[in-house]
């Protein structure tokens, strides 16, 4: 029995021998190769988990701009339908295929969309359909100007009813009339292909027909204090700021001594764009301040029943606004301003037929003479800025 027991210490201690040397051998092994990892490392540079921007970088989109949509009874009656209800979509047909291109289309609304309830009305206080909304839509504008001096035709109510119809378009920008100090004072901004952009719509005329007291917001009326405490809560968060000012002397075509100062004003403030409506005839177009305001004093008319060529003659507009970042600073530009003159076509007697043509698609049956009508607003337009290109990009 002793020696099977010596024989089963022995065989205990031979395999207690073999597992501390797998132990050893095997902490050799792996403190082998914790060293040979740390040399690797060192002679190999972690490589960086994030990538290099690369700049520069360039952002942009297109702005197009028509004038007023002046809607005269005799536009709604064009437009009314058997039911009822207005259909203006036919009367933008020529216009639709060209503005529908823009990352963003403006236009200026004259006349208020004050609600059926109140009964549509033609001058001296309009009120028009909200199906001009509608067409306007359609054809894809979606930056608006509500502040004029007809805001205020169809009073509070109207306002109302406006805000309410814009307040529910997705998609669409819009200012000038609101229903609140607390939704008047807010800072709203949008984006654009990766550009941020403010937007205000001021009037400098109201007919007369202030607005209540205490209820200034419901037309927002230019002052310079006012332009300014807007635009300094905004201008550090943007890159663009647009401003639609209802201003100048109607029916006239050469630029005020007021529009100028209120241009320079807001250049001053940072304003990049400036976008011009009330006299129903076209103005000059120009830069400012060293190009650091493009400035279109009057759009004119963009559909209307007044008498006369140079009021039935609009001016759209199209403009690349471009955003260069480099390592140093961000530059933000107005450029390659193009232009084109619309017209607005009807007949005498029954249906109206009201429709809006780029000059360039005219022919002496619409409008006998037009070639001599365009080189003359042409030359109005461009007085400024003989540099300016006549014809659209996207027509």
């Amino acid at each position: 029995m002793a020696v099977k027991r010596v024989r089963k210490l022995k065989f205990a201690g031979k395999l207690l021998l073999l597992v501390l040397l797998i132990i050893v051998f095997s902490s050799a092994f792996l403190l082998s190769n914790f060293s040979l990892k740390q040399d690797k490392e060192k002679k190999e540079p972690v490589k960086e988990a994030v990538k290099k921007e690369k700049y520069p970088k360039k952002y942009s989109f297109n702005l197009f701009m028509v004038g007023d949509a002046l809607i005269h009874s005799a536009i709604y009656e064009d437009a009314k339908l058997d039911d009822g209800s207005y259909d203006f979509k036919p009367m933008l047909e020529y216009i639709k295929p060209i503005s529908s291109q823009y990352d963003i289309a403006y236009y200026n609304q004259e006349t208020i969309l004050g609600g059926s309830d109140l009964g549509f009305s033609n001058y001296p206080r309009f009120n028009s359909p909200d199906e001009v909304g509608d067409a306007f839509i359609d054809a894809g504008f979606n930056l608006v100007s509500l502040a004029t001096n007809h805001t205020m035709d169809k009073g509070e109510s109207g306002v109302i009813h406006s805000v309410n119809y814009w307040s529910k378009q997705k998609g669409v920008v819009w200012d000038g009339q609101r229903t609140s100090q607390e939704e008047r004072d807010k800072v709203r901004i949008y984006e654009c292909n990766g550009i941020k952009y403010a937007f205000f719509s001021y009037t400098t005329w109201t007919n007369g027909l202030e607005t209540p007291s205490g209820k200034e917001y419901l037309n927002n009326v230019y002052s310079p204090e006012k332009a300014k405490n807007d635009i300094d809560k905004v201008r550090d968060q943007v890159d663009l700021i647009i401003v639609a000012m209802h201003w100048g002397t109607e029916y006239s075509h050469d630029v005020s001594s007021t529009q100028r100062e209120i241009a320079n004003y807001l250049s001053s403030l940072g304003v990049g764009l400036i976008i011009g409506a009330h006299p129903h005839v076209v103005e000059p177009v120009e830069y400012i301040n060293d190009g650091k305001t493009f400035v279109i004093y009057s759009l004119g008319n963009f559909i209307s029943d007044q008498v006369g060529i140079e009021r039935l003659t609009g001016l759209a507009m199209e403009v690349t606004i471009n955003k260069v970042v480099t390592k140093e600073e961000t530059t933000v530009t107005v450029d390659s301003p193009k232009a084109e003159l619309l017209y607005t076509d009807s007949n005498y007697g029954g249906k109206r037929n009201f429709k809006v043509y780029p000059y360039s698609s005219l022919n002496d049956t619409i409008l006998s003479g037009y070639k001599n009508y365009y080189n003359e607003y042409k030359s109005i337009v461009s007085s400024y800025y003989p540099e300016l290109t006549f014809g659209l990009s996207r027509s």
